[in-house]
């Protein structure tokens, strides 16, 4: 109980597995709570007495929680440090979890999913800033690329672990375990983790913070590869936006199969991410990033060719997975390189980066929806337009 309350700074031990893991369980938490639900919708509308379309806000309630919240929360750690919000990020999430399994109405659940995503929004932005704190260079790299793929694939298997909660436990199953998570990974966090912000403490007022924000966005070495990341992770929730529409509606797909695309896409994204871990000691992040890049412009630009000419999967299948394997070296390779000259300030580059992903990410999915009804055609569209964009910003040069 000592180390959970405990705000001395104290060494952390880089080479061992143990901080990367618990940074991962903090990023994954956020992404677990939204996607765990997915395949349970339907039986929340019934329960409710709610239509399906209606109970989509408490998705939509969340992620909007959940972006704005990180421009508050990065400050405030680089104020107060990271410690405390993180555990009290873990105490709200378990608070909102709980209501949401108690909601016997949609309000209540909304409520309920509006608290939820206060906590993970702590959780989530500050594990990028205590990766800052306690890494750097090379070794940051390997840790972002680890932390991204414990995130695919939280992001991956729980619609898979939801389905099965959902149909032999119900879907209130599924918040009292995301419940359980947290109090658990709190525990982990106080245990592994001290504090680990030792740098000059930012003053907390409104002027500073925006001043900060500010010259963050005019800060090349912050701004540029923050929007290559952002970009490309919003073809990624283009295109898990879309998979729906695309594999059950155009191409005949059953929801057991797309689910089986999603656990793929862990793996690809992951192999992306270990070959980052390689590449970075061996290049750098420049050289890695551009030909992560390029490879996912040109696979996207493959996948609009293909919706025009034929609309065929194999293709389709083939020029994903070159995508997806890009993407998992430019976003941890990307994020380092964002996060790498601000230790003072990691707490706010971290919210800014994370409200810059979930902004774009959300961009993202609404052009994919909105551009055309043929799902192949919008997707590659979209994700050819995102992934050129990243390309020539990163080209103007990452900064020093």
């Amino acid at each position: 109980m000592a180390d959970l309350i405990n705000t001395a700074p104290r060494d952390i031990p880089t080479s061992s597995p143990l901080p990367i893991a618990v940074l991962s369980v903090l990023t994954a938490m956020g992404t677990l709570a939204t996607n765990i639900l997915l395949p349970s919708l339907p039986h929340i509308a019934i329960s409710l007495n709610v239509t399906s379309a209606a109970v989509t806000s408490a998705i939509t309630v969340y992620l909007a929680v959940f972006g704005l919240g990180q421009l508050l929360v990065g400050p405030l750690s680089d104020r107060y440090g990271r410690r405390w919000p993180v555990l009290i990020g873990f105490a709200v999430f378990f608070a909102g979890s709980v209501w949401c399994g108690l909601a016997t109405d949609l309000p209540n659940l909304l409520v309920g999913r509006v608290v939820q995503a206060t906590g993970a929004c702590a959780t989530a932005v500050l594990s990028r800033a205590i990766a800052r704190d306690i890494f750097s260079g090379a070794a940051l790299a390997r840790a972002m690329a680890l932390i991204m793929i414990v995130m695919s694939a939280a992001a991956g298997f729980s619609p898979l672990l939801g389905g099965a909660l959902d149909q032999s436990l119900g879907w209130r199953a599924e918040f009292a375990l995301v419940a359980a998570f947290a109090a658990v990974s709190a525990v982990a966090y106080g245990i592994v983790l001290g504090e680990t912000h030792n740098s000059i403490r930012t003053p907390l007022n409104p002027v500073a913070i925006g001043r900060t924000y500010a010259g963050l966005i005019g800060d090349g070495r912050f701004a540029i590869p923050a929007t290559t990341s952002s970009l490309i992770i919003g073809c990624m929730f283009s295109m898990f936006s879309a998979a729906p529409r695309l594999f059950i509606e155009a191409l005949h797909f059953t929801p057991i199969q797309l689910g089986l695309f999603f656990v793929g896409t862990v793996f690809i994204v992951s192999a992306g991410g270990m070959l980052a871990t390689r590449l970075a000691p061996r290049y750098g992040l420049d050289g890695p990033i551009r030909a992560g890049l390029c490879a996912t412009a040109a696979s996207n630009l493959a996948i609009l060719l293909i919706s025009i000419i034929s609309a065929t999967f194999l293709p389709f299948l083939g020029a994903m997975c070159v995508f997806l394997l890009g993407a998992g070296v430019v976003i941890p390779l990307a994020t380092a390189r964002a996060l790498s000259p601000f230790g003072e300030k990691a707490g706010a580059a971290s919210a800014l980066l994370g409200f810059l992903q979930m902004m774009i990410a959300a961009i993202g999915v609404w052009l994919a929806a909105a551009v055309s009804h043929e799902a192949m055609l919008a997707l590659g569209v979209v994700m050819s337009a995102f992934s050129l964009l990243a390309l020539g910003v990163y080209a103007r040069g990452p900064g020093s």
